[in-house]
């Protein structure tokens, strides 16, 4: 039986990979991947209130969908055919993740949508359960149930739990605009992929990783042809002290690492100067 309150908020936080490796395309024209992902001190906020007489979505963006392509919204339709009832849920989703960053936002409402009904509905999925669940809505939405840094593969439903990862701050920096995953794997040459050889000879299941050492994506270059500013940013992170600096995902959003706060807030107030749309300071979730 459900509680009594009729409300439940979720944080929903963002993620990003230190190296993205693409193996090959699969017959299914979906791509395998070999990517270690993290969770960020970046979160939306999903709210989930059961008082209406129909399931519907609302998000503080313009440019999220309210209707049945949100994968939210998707991931409650699951949710209750797999329980096998359902309960009119109005899904609020307050955005701080960028849209369309390559911050696996979309996929980390949609898990919150499926841990925070579970949570309503006292638990009937175990977590590998839901895990299963959400890699029917999408690659990066099991990770974003489990929460712990993870090395995936598959399409990035298969996942590794992590040995400790070195901590760093990150400064997220995205230019603004969105980027579709699906252009950018379209325009991907695989002959030109170069992380799987960087990464090859890494030691992952020992119990502590630097993360700085092997920061690859093998989207990035694909991305970066297509928008300049990719590069651009990078090289800005890079000027102001990071230790490294990557593109997430499909992009277009880049990451800096730094050692100690105090040189990335340093770096943070130093980007204030140039055209950057936004920027973010965050732990790694580890």
């Amino acid at each position: 039986m459900p509680p009594e309150s009729k409300r439940i908020e979720v944080l929903s936080p963002a993620k990003v990979n230190f190296f993205l490796v693409v193996e090959g395309k699969r017959p299914d024209g979906y791509h395998d991947l070999v990517t270690l992902m993290c969770c960020v001190g970046l979160y939306d906020t999903v709210a989930l209130d059961f008082h209406g007489n129909q399931s519907c979505i609302a998000c503080s963006h313009p440019d999220v969908p309210k209707d049945e392509t949100n994968v939210a919204l998707r991931a409650a339709r699951l949710f209750f055919k797999t329980y096998g009832q359902e309960e009119p849920v109005e899904i609020r989703i307050e955005k701080k993740i960028p849209v369309g960053a390559g911050l696996g936002g979309g996929s980390s409402n949609a898990a919150a949508v499926l841990s925070g009904l579970n949570q309503y509905f006292n638990n009937p999925f175990s977590q590998e359960k839901l895990m299963s669940m959400g890699a029917q809505i999408g690659a990066d939405v099991p990770f974003l149930i489990f929460r712990k840094p993870a090395i995936a593969t598959g399409i990035g439903e298969k996942l590794s739990p992590c040995g400790s990862l070195r901590p760093y701050w990150i400064l997220l920096i995205n230019p603004g605009f969105s980027v579709s995953t699906a252009m950018v794997y379209k325009n991907l040459n695989l002959r030109l992929t170069k992380c799987k050889k960087k990464i090859s000879n890494l030691p992952f299941k020992e119990a502590f990783l630097d993360v700085g050492e092997f920061l690859c994506n093998d989207l990035e270059t694909v991305t970066a042809s297509l928008f300049p500013e990719i590069d651009k940013m990078k090289r800005l992170l890079l000027d102001h002290g990071a230790k490294g600096a990557l593109m997430s995902g499909s992009g277009p959003t880049v990451f800096g690492l730094f050692a100690e706060k105090r040189a990335a807030e340093k770096a943070y107030q130093a980007l204030a100067a140039f055209d950057l749309q936004q920027k973010f300071l965050v732990e790694m979730l580890t």
